[in-house]
């Protein structure tokens, strides 16, 4: 059977993906996002390819290593008012992001990039549409506080499996895809390859 490595250290994607009956091994691909992302908004790249890039790069740096498996590389960008949002490095930022998002419309683009024999051989991005409620002050206040540092680990300040369930009114897209990975189209693929039975 063919061997997989997940190229992440994401906590969810890794639950997700043993969960559908996945083997694989995890290797965190370590790449300096904060500047790739600056420099593909610098030469004006649409966010789908700059999520797409992210997700290759993790998969290229663990897939060059390891040519004989399937390198999974995943990453997720967060969309609103052409403005790209990355994880929150405090609570505070996380509170100034929240009331950005409060009330609005935004994009989660998640992409995966699959390495084989040391080379990109998949790509797919999942796209959904979250509407954030008009939320109080003071539920703002109570969510930072009830959820902690927990949320740094989301773009979005939010896992929606949890309590950041309550800051939508409206949800459009694959679940999974809000979660971090299109495991459906990944599962799919794996079952080409043997991974998986057909």
């Amino acid at each position: 059977m063919v061997s997989v490595i997940l190229a992440s250290g994401s906590k969810t994607r890794s639950k997700l993906l043993k969960d559908a009956g996945v083997s694989f091994d995890t290797v965190i691909a370590k790449i300096d996002e904060p500047a790739i992302i600056a420099a593909l908004k610098a030469s004006n790249a649409k966010p789908h390819d700059i999520v797409d890039t992210l997700a290759e790069y993790k998969a290229a740096r663990v897939g060059s290593k390891h040519t004989d498996k399937l390198v999974i590389g995943c990453d997720q960008i967060l969309v609103c008012n052409k403005r790209i949002y990355e994880k929150a490095a405090t609570i505070d930022e996380a509170r100034e992001n929240l009331l950005s998002l409060r009330g609005k419309a935004h994009q989660l683009l998640s992409a995966v990039v699959i390495f084989e024999e040391g080379r990109p051989v998949w790509r797919h991005t999942g796209r959904a549409q979250l509407i954030m409620r008009d939320f109080s002050d003071d539920f703002l206040v109570h969510y930072l506080q009830m959820n902690g540092e927990s949320i740094l680990s989301s773009v979005g300040c939010y896992k929606i499996e949890e309590t950041g369930a309550q800051l939508f009114s409206r949800i459009q897209g694959d679940y999974f895809t809000i979660l971090g990975i299109p495991l459906l189209e990944v599962l799919g693929f794996l079952r080409t390859r043997g991974v998986l039975m057909q």
